[in-house]
């Protein structure tokens, strides 16, 4: 299955990205399906003019993250919350693409505040049948993520680890079962 990961934070000192990276590497180390990760900070799109219809109407500088997207079986979003809601650099990302129809969305948001993105990860909720997604029910909220995840990814709180072990075998049965249908 090819699976997309997207961290959504432009900030190059983002906190966010540890959970995209812990998230990364889970599935690199754990799964034998194909991750692309595309991290908002590297892969940034001008704002939306055209959606791409297809792989070719995008900047040859973007094609390897546009093919990538195109080819998704599946994805997880990671987003900060920027003022009640998530990144609109992914929002801009997103829009340059047509719809996902039946593919899965894991959703990922973090926080350095105590409710760990929630309002972001609901907004993200609308988002994803807008796309034409469906949207794994258990969502990654992460408050306090500088006390939960290390700046290379590594998890800080061992008590967190099952909130991520739930999010990732949830999200990858729903991608599985959408994948096989």
């Amino acid at each position: 299955m090819n699976i997309v990961l997207i961290s959504g934070s432009p900030r190059q000192q983002s906190v966010t990205q540890r959970v995209a990276i812990h998230l990364l590497n889970r599935l690199k180390n754990e799964t034998d399906h194909n991750i692309t990760y595309i991290d908002m900070r590297e892969h940034w799109l001008p704002p939306i003019q055209q959606v791409y219809k297809n792989a070719e109407m995008a900047p040859e500088a973007q094609q390897p993250i546009v093919d990538a997207v195109f080819n998704a079986d599946a994805f997880i979003l990671v987003s900060p919350e920027y003022n009640g809601g998530y990144s609109a650099t992914m929002k801009n990302f997103l829009d340059h693409f047509p719809k996902h129809s039946r593919k899965a969305f894991g959703i990922a948001t973090a926080s350095d505040g105590a409710m760990g993105g929630m309002r972001a990860a609901q907004q993200l909720l609308q988002l994803v049948p807008a796309l034409f997604g469906i949207a794994s029910p258990r969502m990654l909220v992460t408050p306090l993520v500088d006390k939960k995840f290390n700046a290379d990814g590594s998890l800080a709180d061992p008590d967190f680890e099952k909130s991520v072990s739930v999010f990732l075998q949830e999200f990858l049965w729903l991608a599985t079962a959408l994948t096989k249908s």
